[in-house]
């Protein structure tokens, strides 16, 4: 697009994010929902047809993600009434939004939190994409979001939301030195199990004790349909397994088995600033423990009805049993800066369904009663 303004650096507010759109760079097939955007994210709308495809793919520099619908296409289903996702399926939706943005301003994407909690795999595809979830700066044209569910099948319409999207100019990361100088200023974590450095390192609880001993959930097989745009709706028992602590400090996590667990360590984003999980080391790449990464301003701030939040970790194993104990580190909190102070935080009056949690299911069921 023709840049009408200059764009400052970091991660865009909620308010950016609406100029982004007001100046043409993020184009609606319909207005904005009213709690679409979020204080540093849009979420993301599906379309009105999914493509059941044979695999997932990237469309390489030499191709739209349209031709290789064409070629991989098994047959279409119709999102305008709804319609149910199976389980290990693949599918490519069209989004309500599209970008044009300027040269400067790129975009990232990620599953929402609730996504993310159903073991529903979402990716973000853009025209000659050479990768999933990032969209580079001045990038023009359609997207498309890459859906798999992994354990439930759901039911999905057009306007669902299960991803969204961040957009960033210049350099946004915290170096070492900054992040130490901003948990010294603002305590980023409580009770740290090691040295703040390249982010915040998070470790996972296996006692359970502020929980009767709850340390998470196993889901279970062959259930029932999940609707991903109905709240407080589902029993919890008819769709996980309470996992107990019964006096061990370790956890033997299953080959192709999906878990809700929760840091030991609670969070904190303040304000000016913006976080995102990542694996605290690639090189361990026996289990998975995060698909929804982004947190947004506000998270755990006192100011906006939270005290420090835990971090909920959805966790399946790869090919081999992985043996997890109390307090090992298994992800980072990496933080960035907002290009400006936000004029929203989560949680604060926004409705948000993780602020202030503990060990949390998604919003789909109803309040676990140890919980």
């Amino acid at each position: 697009m023709t840049n009408q303004q200059s764009w400052p650096q970091g991660i865009f507010t909620a308010r950016l994010i609406e100029e982004l759109a007001a100046q043409g760079a993020i184009t609606l097939a319909r207005p904005f929902d009213a709690d679409q955007v979020q204080p540093a994210s849009l979420d993301l709308r599906l379309g009105e047809v999914a493509y059941r495809v044979r695999s997932s793919f990237l469309p390489g520099p030499d191709h739209t993600v349209a031709e290789r619908i064409a070629e991989l296409t098994l047959h279409e289903l119709d999102l305008t009434d709804g319609a149910v996702l199976e389980r290990n399926c693949v599918y490519l939706v069209p989004l309500l939004e599209t970008l044009d943005l300027p040269a400067e301003v790129s975009a990232a994407a990620n599953p929402k939190s609730s996504t993310g909690r159903l073991d529903v795999f979402t990716r973000v595809i853009g025209d000659r994409a050479r990768g999933f979830d990032i969209l580079p700066a001045g990038y023009s044209g359609p997207l498309f979001l890459e859906i798999s569910p992994r354990t439930f099948p759901v039911r999905v319409r057009t306007g669902s939301r299960l991803s969204q999207m961040r957009f960033r100019s210049g350099e946004t990361r915290l170096s070492v030195a900054e992040h130490k100088a901003l948990h010294a200023a603002e305590t980023l974590v409580f009770d740290a199990n090691e040295e703040v450095g390249e982010g915040v390192a998070l470790s996972i609880d296996l006692k359970g004790a502020e929980r009767n001993g709850l340390i998470g959930f196993r889901s279970k097989r062959h259930t029932a349909v999940i609707d991903v745009d109905r709240k407080d709706a589902l029993d919890v028992l008819d769709f996980w397994e309470p996992l107990i602590n019964r006096g061990s400090d370790e956890f033997i996590l299953d080959p192709d088995e999906f878990y809700i667990l929760v840091s030991r360590e609670s969070v904190h984003v303040p304000p000016d600033f913006a976080a995102e999980m990542v694996p605290f080391d690639p090189l361990v790449g026996e289990f998975r423990v995060h698909y929804a990464g982004f947190f947004d301003p506000g998270f755990g701030h006192s100011a906006a009805g939270g005290t420090g939040s835990r971090a909920v970790l959805e966790v399946r194993s790869r090919e081999v049993p992985f043996l997890l104990g109390h307090g090992q580190t298994i992800g980072r909190l990496v933080y960035e800066r907002l290009a400006e102070s936000p004029d929203r935080l989560y949680g604060a009056g926004l409705g948000s369904n993780y602020q202030a949690q503990t060990l949390k299911l998604s919003k789909h069921f109803r309040p676990y009663p140890a919980v």
